[in-house]
């Protein structure tokens, strides 16, 4: 079978976690070969994500590694052996790759948690918002470039998962466009959370102690806490951080953040409120 050119995010993820397991046990990849009878390359390969894995020797592996966690070993065999293609898939060569492994993420997602200090996330931007945030971009996008990257944001905004924002007041005052534009998103973000599995709190300028404005996240949950993934911005793209003790650091610095936030309907009045003054 043909190597992958480029795995996608999701298939690097089995991939790393089925190193980790192996690492874990104490096997080197000649011995971890030597158990399935293939040759040192093909775990190689298999570890770097460039070639797949049944599930016939994905539980095998797991079992001469000692991985007695069942909720996990069942949702590698889920990533190993999901064949989905989903909307993304029509982007693919035409947008950065970054762009469809956020969207396979959010596909397959339990739920999902952001903190916003500067924008607001792209699940719930309006397209003047997000066509504004784009033509900021620099180097400036072609204008064939800059339709593609809006296409694409507004077909991934279905919430259909427990989704919670936190955001920072200075997010919502930033005006990317216009007054106009700024009133519709606000609106946008009002009608929003008043759905069932939506929760948005503000953190508004007048808190004292406020020391993590560098707490912007993407927080996903996985099938299993493990393979839950954070996404945050870099110069280039989106960096996915998915080791353990990072998670959990992520995981305490959500629920910090989101302890000094107002209440839902609190923050609704001031959604409302700011949407007013404009």
């Amino acid at each position: 079978m043909a190597l992958r050119r480029e795995p996608t995010a999701r298939q690097m993820r089995l991939a790393v976690e089925l190193r980790r397991l192996r690492e874990t046990a104490g096997f080197s990849a000649r011995q971890a070969a030597a158990l399935l009878g293939v040759g040192p390359a093909q775990i190689t390969h298999i570890e770097s994500g460039l070639a797949g894995v049944s599930e016939k020797r994905l539980r095998r592996l797991a079992s001469h590694y000692a991985c007695t966690d069942e909720k996990f070993i069942d949702a590698l065999v889920v990533m190993a052996t999901d064949r989905t293609r989903g909307w993304w898939e029509r982007y693919r060569g035409l947008l950065p790759t970054s762009f469809l492994d956020l969207s396979e993420l959010n596909h397959h997602a339990l739920f999902r948690r952001d903190v916003a200090i500067l924008y607001v996330p792209g699940l719930m931007q309006t397209e003047a918002y997000a066509r504004a945030v784009f033509t900021g971009r620099v180097p400036e996008l072609t204008s064939d470039e800059l339709e593609l990257r809006v296409q694409h944001r507004m077909a991934g905004q279905k919430i259909a998962i427990a989704y919670e924002l936190v955001i920072h007041e200075s997010a919502l005052r930033i005006r990317v466009s216009d007054r106009a534009a700024t009133r519709v998103q606000l609106t946008k973000l009002l009608e929003l959370s008043h759905a069932d599995n939506v929760t948005v709190r503000v953190i508004p300028f007048d808190l004292d102690g406020f020391a993590r404005a560098a707490s912007t996240m993407t927080y996903v949950g996985g099938p299993v806490p493990k393979l839950d993934t954070v996404v945050r911005d870099v110069p280039h793209g989106s960096a996915f951080i998915d080791s353990e003790a990072q998670l959990g650091a992520f995981r305490t610095r959500f629920r910090k953040v989101e302890a000094v936030s107002l209440d839902p309907a609190g923050s609704r009045d001031f959604i409302h409120m700011l949407a007013k003054e404009l």
